[in-house]
């Protein structure tokens, strides 16, 4: 999705009218978690974690068809746990975080596949690069107090993208065949939410 594209999406979830059962969320960086994880060397897996992640869903519980999402992700955030590691993931090989420092997911369709479940189909954006991806929801949880005031509730989600899709193509073939770096990526989202004011 490009700039002018994802300016109107977002614009187009602020226009829709509230309905009487219907909230905003902002997204708690701080007790939320982008996990990813792809293959190594076809033995094991490479997990890592994104820790900045910011964005707001529009939930509405009367018809969740009218729920929304709007993720953005810092790219410089990454772990792998291997500082080397990282470094390769933000250069021009892979992410070139310096040009795209952000990769975003913007919700097209909610569909409820049962209780506490959802698919939610959007565009998700790395790279420069858009494709339609579509996220297993569990949730959202049911709201409760913090120790703030603050109404919270939490939802997980899970995907998986071929990374070629996104143009990150870096690979290196293996002596005993093969490739190094498998081409799936399993992506798996923790999200803890807190309610917006004046939107209860």
């Amino acid at each position: 999705m490009n700039r002018t594209m994802r300016i109107l999406a977002i614009a187009a979830i602020c226009l829709i009218p509230l309905s009487a059962m219907a909230s905003n969320w902002t997204i708690d960086p701080d007790h939320s978690n982008i996990q990813f994880k792809v293959r190594h060397m076809m033995i094991t897996d490479v997990k890592g974690t994104f820790g900045k992640v910011k964005g707001v869903i529009r939930i509405d519980e009367k018809d969740m068809s009218l729920s929304a999402v709007d993720v953005a992700i810092e790219i410089d955030s990454i772990n792998t746990g291997v500082a080397k590691r990282d470094e390769h993931l933000k250069s021009v090989e892979f992410f070139d975080a310096a040009k795209y420092p952000t990769l975003t997911f913007v919700s097209r369709k909610v569909t409820q596949s049962g209780k506490g479940q959802m698919k939610i189909l959007g565009d998700l954006t790395i790279h420069g690069i858009s494709r339609e991806v579509v996220l297993d929801v569990e949730g959202p949880t049911t709201e409760i107090k913090d120790p703030m005031g603050n109404t919270r509730r939490g939802a997980s989600a899970t995907t998986k993208i071929n990374r070629l899709d996104f143009g990150l193509n870096w690979n290196k073939p293996m002596e005993s065949g093969g490739m190094m770096i498998d081409d799936t990526v399993f992506i798996n989202l923790e999200i803890e939410m807190i309610k917006e004011k004046g939107t209860e």
